[in-house]
């Protein structure tokens, strides 16, 4: 014989809570202030630049015959400018802090 269980209701009880209208409103800071976006644009331009020195060494005939590659800035610097703005420039960009004026006083 099966037993028929009927559910029970529970009454859920809610709390109001009761709060002052404030007259502050929350204020949200963007945290990267003029000075990190100017230096990420650096960075960025960095980047830039390496790409397009990287692109100089596309040509119809990149190395001679002893193996040795015909363009410099594409072999050394263009791997060097990307590094240092991936590696170096856009994460100081991002973790400098600069402090408003009034926090500072």
């Amino acid at each position: 014989m099966t037993k028929i269980v009927k559910p029970t209701h529970t009454k859920i009880v809610t709390a109001k809570r009761k709060t002052k209208a404030s007259s502050k409103s929350v204020v949200w800071k963007f945290p990267l202030k003029k000075k990190n976006l100017m230096i990420a644009a650096l960075g960025l331009g960095v980047i830039l630049l390496g790409y397009i020195l990287m692109a100089t060494g596309i040509t119809e005939e990149p190395a001679v015959l002893d193996g040795k590659w015909n363009n410099f800035f594409a072999i050394n610097v263009a791997p060097i400018l990307l590094t240092l703005g991936y590696c170096a420039i856009i994460p100081f960009a991002i973790y400098k802090f600069f402090p408003d004026k009034e926090e500072e006083e």
